[in-house]
């Protein structure tokens, strides 16, 4: 077991957006956030976002080979050429989350990586909180505690990812430890960017609604909006988490929309989830941080900013980077699970108790 030192890992990210793979170097000791180090990001090709694309929702039986070999050279590419790095967090490309059936299916070998990178890889980070009873996601939230604490936060504040899926965490800094009754809740809003990017990718050839442009000529459809808000989801109560694909039934709701309506609609969609999974906070936030994709569409934000009741503002505002935020976290939970500290715990994923997930190969146990 790693000592409670100062380490410096690499953490990597490819999300369901399937725009690339994020890579963010941290000097922590698991506990504390003691440095931010350099990044790097490695796009997918249209060619390889295609072949992903077309790997959502197989499991593990399933023939991914392709989808495998583009995770691994990606990653193998985004993570090479960095410095000094002791330990490497991969999370994996996700094809299928269904914690309460089938489980959960992280495509990706961290001993195939651990191999070329000639370095120790924490991998598989899920699949131990699932087994336990929890949903497995999100698990970013014990990252997000620790840069409450580096930030100097004094009152609750919530960080909400706007990634493929949406994703809230709302923290309590006053507490001493992640994993401590009332420091953490954290759960799934809702869709985000991910329905988006699949509606402009199959009418217009694009990869995302950059800037939020076609939105931004478009008006919300109230009919489609108050069908989607009928979901079940919407009314169960968290730690709760979704496949990206969970959601599938908003584009057959803005398929006789035009571009811009279907854009504006889907956009008000992910906002509109964001102000009912704040009800659930246990006290109001003293403000709301954005990471991910969907603070650089400014109508998603002005929409986020007339919902909900607290400033809204970028993480970057408090001198994180949203872009790399996610990657980070793995570097950051790849330490605690060497030093076997806890990564997820009942209020972030419902799991039964504290739980260290991940799973270590070391390239000497490889031969390498």
């Amino acid at each position: 077991m790693l000592a409670a030192k100062a380490v410096k890992a690499l953490g990597a990210m490819s999300g369901t957006s399937l725009d690339g793979v994020d890579a963010a170097v941290l000097l922590t000791d698991g506990e504390q956030i003691l440095e931010f180090g350099t990044t790097g990001y490695r796009a997918y090709s249209d060619a390889e976002r295609d072949v992903l694309r077309a790997a959502l929702g197989k499991w593990q039986e399933d023939d991914c080979s392709a989808a495998h070999e583009v995770v691994i050279k990606a990653h193998h590419e985004a993570l090479s050429g960095f410095q000094d790095i002791e330990l490497v967090g991969f999370h994996g490309q996700t094809l299928a989350h269904d914690p309460k059936g089938r489980g959960t299916h992280q495509l990706g070998d961290g001993a195939a990586l651990a191999e070329a990178l000639g370095l120790p890889v924490v991998w598989d980070f899920r699949s131990a909180d699932v087994a336990m009873g929890g949903e497995g996601a999100p698990l970013a939230p014990f990252f997000h505690f620790a840069c409450a604490k580096w930030i100097g936060a004094s009152e609750p504040i919530a960080f909400l990812n706007l990634g493929g899926v949406g994703n809230l965490t709302w923290v309590d800094p006053g507490k001493a430890k992640p994993e401590e009754d009332g420091a953490l809740l954290a759960f799934d809003t809702g869709p985000a960017n991910a329905p988006i990017n699949d509606l402009v990718a199959q009418r217009l050839g694009q990869d995302c609604d950059r800037d939020g442009k076609l939105a931004a000529r478009g008006q919300v459809e109230d009919g489609a909006l108050e069908l989607f808000l009928e979901e079940a989801f919407f009314r169960r109560i968290p730690p709760k988490s979704l496949d990206r694909d969970d959601f599938s039934l908003m584009l057959d709701l803005v398929r006789e929309l035009g571009d811009a309506d279907a854009a504006a609609t889907m956009t008000g969609m992910a906002a509109t989830a964001v102000m009912l999974g704040m009800e659930h906070c246990p006290k109001p936030p003293s403000k709301v941080l954005v990471t991910g994709g969907g603070r650089k569409n400014p109508v998603m934000m002005k929409m986020l900013r007339a919902s909900l009741d607290c400033p809204v503002e970028p993480v970057e505002s408090v001198g994180l980077d949203g872009d790399m935020l996610e990657a980070q976290a793995f570097a950051y939970l790849a330490v605690r699970v060497a030093r076997g500290l806890p990564t997820s715990a009942p209020m972030t994923t419902g799991v039964a108790a504290p739980v260290g997930g991940g799973q270590i190969s070391r390239p000497e146990e490889l031969g390498a």
